[in-house]
């Protein structure tokens, strides 16, 4: 009898051992000196949340883990109200602007950012840091051919037509407060024929295929390019400004004073166009999202030279 218990005992202990010596992702946590990025589940966010990491960990002494595939922007805030991300590979101004601050309508685009800046620093004690140099704005957009026939070039060029068109939006945008459809109808004095709420990976391709009119997309995505899609200018300036930038809690900028200037690095050198370069990498190339960061940071110098 003492041998069958043995041999059951042993076998446990050691299974034991080697787990508690390997560890497994999420149940033994992050050790004190880990950076926690969270990132949303868009090709942009994983690639500013792959270029923060390995920024970190070739700058500094410390570790960093990206948090992926955060499903929204109020999602990564709460993670980091919580404590449990330290910071925001991308947060947009005019995003927390209306749906964090739901901040008061009529401000300008430089109005919306120091308003964002100051209220995120008093009232969640987080810090905004200067804009990457790009903003992932709503824009609509139609193929060239048909901007060329019916001569577009401004959203108010859709008016006349509008009654007639097909448009599809972003599933969210129907009902978004202050810079959403119904408020949008105010501004500019017209609505579509017809609006079809879809996932926003299937309005480029049913826009190229002739099944849409116009969609409303964001201008930083890499199909854009891979559709050669034409972007419509907000001649009324009915979106607020979407300027993109790192969001990190006070908390951990205090216990880790080497992270600012790592972070300061990316500050104004990622263009609109660069970013949509970026995201075509990925989703039209297919590649890594960590694989395009590093060949960024490689092709402009940045892991030239040893940690600081």
């Amino acid at each position: 009898m003492l041998k069958k218990l043995l041999k059951l005992i042993l076998p446990l202990g050691v299974l034991t051992v080697m787990l508690s010596s390997c560890g497994w992702p999420g149940l033994n946590g992050t050790s004190g000196d880990t950076v926690r990025i969270a990132a949303q589940n868009t090709t942009e966010q994983q690639i500013m949340g792959a270029m923060i990491q390995q920024l970190i960990e070739h700058d500094t002494n410390l570790n960093a883990e990206v948090i992926n595939n955060l499903g929204s922007g109020t999602v990564s805030f709460q993670a980091q109200k919580r404590d449990e991300a330290d910071l925001t590979s991308i947060r947009f101004s005019g995003t927390d602007y209306q749906t964090i601050l739901h901040g008061p309508q009529g401000k300008s685009p430089q109005a919306v950012n120091d308003y964002v800046n100051k209220e995120f620093n008093r009232r969640y004690d987080m810090t905004y840091f200067p804009t990457y140099g790009f903003a992932d704005t709503y824009q609509f957009m139609v193929t060239q051919d048909f901007a060329k026939k019916h001569h577009i070039e401004t959203v108010s060029d859709l008016k006349k037509i509008a009654p007639k068109m097909k448009v599809g939006i972003d599933q969210t945008w129907l009902s978004r407060k202050g810079d959403g459809y119904e408020d949008f109808k105010k501004r500019y004095g017209f609505q579509f024929g017809h609006v079809y709420p879809m996932q926003m990976g299937l309005l480029y391709n049913a826009l190229a295929s002739n099944k849409m009119d116009a969609v409303l997309g964001y201008s930083t995505d890499g199909r854009v390019r891979s559709y050669h899609l034409k972007l419509l200018k907000d001649d009324r300036q009915f979106f607020p400004p979407y300027s993109a930038s790192v969001v990190v809690n006070n908390k951990a900028l205090k216990k880790y004073p080497q992270l600012a200037p790592v972070l300061h690095k990316l500050d104004g050198k990622i263009s609109l166009e660069t970013m949509q370069e970026l995201n075509y990498q990925v989703d039209n190339n297919l590649k890594e999202p960590s694989v395009v960061a590093s060949e960024f940071l490689k092709a402009h110098h940045y892991f030239e030279g040893g940690k600081h």
